[in-house]
């Protein structure tokens, strides 16, 4: 008998104490994100899982945010919607997660958007096409400019250069298949004509049959490629191969250092529209971007040796910093009021550019978002005002 209260005492001892234990991991801030680390979108994913992986590690060697850690869930989805729905799925009834960042592209982030909803989460894509925030959906945001922005941007710049026959090659999925139509959309209204277009899969390993027809197209002046991952390297080093020497214009897709590892020279001579990012040191000095970009950057690339920053790392960046600054105005990490000061985020200064968000805009980016970038001697230059006056 005494034992049996002996053993009682203890174990109501121990279980007296652990409610005075300090907080552990159930008190950390669970942030769940699903990204492309593997797969054809690995170009986009793995800069955004360094990023993620850089600024965690920063913030709890600070202190963590309001008093806690964060715990950061990941998921490769391997560049897979299908994927990308399980793991999403498991962060919502599993993992119990304060919100989700990810997508590293237009499919894999369409695939959730219906799952989020549901689930009343706050979400920020890091996925470029436009049909991620238009229709606006409540608990939906994203960050990277987007498809339709770029084919303005693009479109303008061919008006101003007299190339009004353009021929697309497009990815047949996400967002290649949105820019494209986007660019279709948008032609006319620059005096611009679709003479050509042809579609590739993102997981072929030639184009040639398809830039040989447009290269046969009578009238064609110039050449947009729509894509991101592998397919536009693909395409770029096909191009180079059988002498297409017509002005070529690449899609935000491209904009990493990796792209040009991948092509060499190839891509020289050919234009984009990007991030601020990638030229972060050339941006002139009363540019309100340069500070951040130019510390993200140089915090990248040292924790990151030899990888240099992309555009794509950013979108980490910009995703964190965002969710996090509202859970502060939030006061912790209730989710519809996380998700209002998402909503209500003004004047933050990104990799991306200035966010305004409203109801009305869930990513919040004007159109000097994009700048107009050109591939010389295998890097990236500042060329905005080469053709736009």
């Amino acid at each position: 008998m005494r034992r049996t209260r002996l053993t009682a005492i203890v174990l109501a001892l121990i279980l007296a104490l652990a409610g005075h234990q300090p907080a552990r991991a159930a008190d950390d801030i669970k942030i769940g994100v699903f990204l492309s680390v593997t797969g054809v979108m690995s170009l986009m994913g793995d800069p955004e899982k360094r990023t993620l992986d850089m600024l965690v590690d920063k913030i709890n060697a600070e202190g963590g945010i309001m008093g806690r850690n964060i715990q950061m869930i990941l998921y490769d989805d391997g560049s897979e919607p299908e994927k990308a729905t399980t793991f999403v799925k498991r962060l919502i009834d599993n993992d119990k997660v304060d919100i989700i960042l990810g997508g590293s592209g237009t499919p894999t982030s369409m695939a959730v958007l219906n799952l989020i909803e549901r689930a009343e989460m706050p979400y920020i894509s890091m996925g470029g096409g436009v049909g991620i925030v238009d229709p606006v959906r409540k608990w939906v945001f994203k960050v990277p400019p987007t498809d339709r922005m770029a084919a303005d941007r693009v479109l303008a710049e061919l008006k101003a250069r007299g190339l009004t026959k353009l021929a697309i090659l497009s990815e047949n999925v996400g967002f290649g298949k949105s820019g494209h139509d986007h660019t279709v959309a948008l032609a006319s209204r620059h005096g611009v004509e679709v003479v050509a277009d042809e579609v590739y899969s993102p997981k072929d390993p030639d184009v040639t049959p398809q830039l040989t027809k447009i290269r046969a197209t009578p009238g064609v002046q110039a050449l947009f490629i729509f894509g991101s991952g592998n397919g536009p390297a693909v395409a770029t080093k096909n191009i180079r191969q059988i002498g297409f020497n017509l002005p070529t214009y690449q899609s935000p897709g491209v904009a990493s250092r990796e792209f040009l590892r991948l092509v060499g020279t190839a891509a020289d001579g050919m234009r984009l529209a990007a991030g601020a990012l990638i030229v972060a040191e050339q941006l002139p000095a009363d540019n309100p971007q340069r500070p951040v970009v130019v510390t993200f950057k140089r915090m990248f690339e040292e924790r990151n040796k030899p990888q240099d920053v992309s555009t794509l790392a950013g979108h980490g960046w910009d995703a964190l910093m965002i969710a996090i600054e509202a859970m502060k105005r939030a006061g912790g990490t209730d989710k519809a009021k996380v998700r209002d000061e998402i909503e209500r985020t003004r004047g933050f200064i990104g990799t991306a550019g200035v966010v305004n968000m409203s109801p009305a805009d869930h990513l919040g980016l004007g159109d000097d978002a994009y700048h107009m970038i050109e591939v010389k001697n295998g890097d990236w230059e500042l060329s905005d005002h080469k053709y736009l006056k």
